[in-house]
């Protein structure tokens, strides 16, 4: 079976390749330019296709594919809120993810970008180039004995509630499920977490109940000087909402590795060329916002993980086998 790869980076190719020749029934192809209805059109002798979270796997775009013979749709990642699953069982095309690669790299990375604005690191670090050692500007604050609100508690979610508890952070969570696992952790209601959290980290799906749940009503709940961290799906926030509130200086800093205007239109069809649109330039021009480029998820151990379970996928499809990983 012939797979054709969308948005396939070269940290993609080379993470595939170093185990395909496992999978000697698979053909992989890669293709740098993203899934659109157009690009789907080009699709030739291949039965299944490999889309990212930036995909457009909209229903015109899945009807096209389902023209071209495609009968798979593989997701290289945990999150779907892209793809119409409505439209895709309609026309028997059978959609699967990987739903847990590595939660601890984006728990960490999480964290990483907390402690960056909190330390001012990527001042420091600009300022330092320039030779300029002074602490002007540089004052963090301790997260020992600060309290971390934790929205979304499954696997990556948790993973964040212990990295807090190791930092000595007392640690509160929201969400509909409470995770067992996490005997420390202080399930809360929303409007309480915001109000005690010094440090706010999302990890929750991007759903209808929980789209633009950062806005200015929340916004306003928080505590002043707060730290808010976005790792999860960039839709979870209201932009203009939060640069209102930067603006009102009710954040501390803010760490956003997602956008709500990340989507397939944010990036041409150049590895590593990124287009910004205003609102997300706008963030960047505020000196107490870090941007990063969706990396939460790129380390070694998760890139192999995602290459391994998209594969395991593409081969229980063969088999008529269930993998657990369906969507439909």
């Amino acid at each position: 079976m012939r797979i054709t790869f969308f948005a396939a980076k070269s940290y993609d190719r080379d993470s595939f390749n170093r185990i395909k020749d496992r999978y000697p029934e698979l053909e992989l192809e890669y293709w740098e330019t993203e899934l659109s209805p157009k690009t789907a059109s080009y699709v030739q002798d291949s039965e299944a296709i490999c889309a990212f979270v930036s995909s457009d796997v909209g229903a015109k775009t899945i009807q096209v594919l389902h023209d071209r013979g495609v009968r798979l749709i593989l997701m290289r990642c945990a999150g779907f809120n892209n793809v119409d699953l409505d439209e895709a069982t309609r026309l028997g095309v059978r959609v699967m993810r990987v739903p847990g690669y590595s939660p601890e790299a984006v728990a960490e990375h999480a964290m990483a970008l907390a402690m960056a604005v909190n330390r001012h690191l990527h001042k420091a670090y600009l300022k330092v180039r320039e030779n300029n050692f002074s602490l002007q500007g540089l004052t963090g604050v301790n997260f020992y004995g600060k309290t971390a609100g934790i929205i979304g508690t499954g696997r990556i979610g948790a993973a964040m509630a212990r990295i807090c508890y190791g930092f000595g952070m007392k640690v509160i969570g929201y969400d509909t499920y409470h995770n067992p696992d996490l005997n420390f952790l202080e399930y809360v209601e929303l409007d309480e977490l915001l109000a005690k959290s010094d440090l706010i980290s999302l990890h929750c799906p991007l759903m209808e109940s929980t789209h633009h749940l950062i806005n200015l009503d929340t916004i306003s709940k928080m505590k002043d000087g707060v730290i808010l961290v976005n790792t999860s799906r960039g839709g979870l926030v209201k932009t203009d909402d939060l640069i209102a509130g930067i603006r009102e200086h009710k954040f501390f800093g803010v760490g956003l590795d997602v956008y709500e205007e990340e989507t397939q239109n944010v990036y041409e069809n150049r590895e590593d060329d990124i287009l910004m649109h205003s609102t997300t330039a706008r963030l960047l021009s505020f000196p107490n916002v870090i941007v990063t480029s969706h990396q939460a998820f790129l380390t070694e151990e998760a890139l192999s993980a995602i290459s391994q379970v998209t594969l395991d996928n593409a081969m229980a499809y063969l088999k008529g086998e269930k993998a657990g990983t369906e969507l439909n």
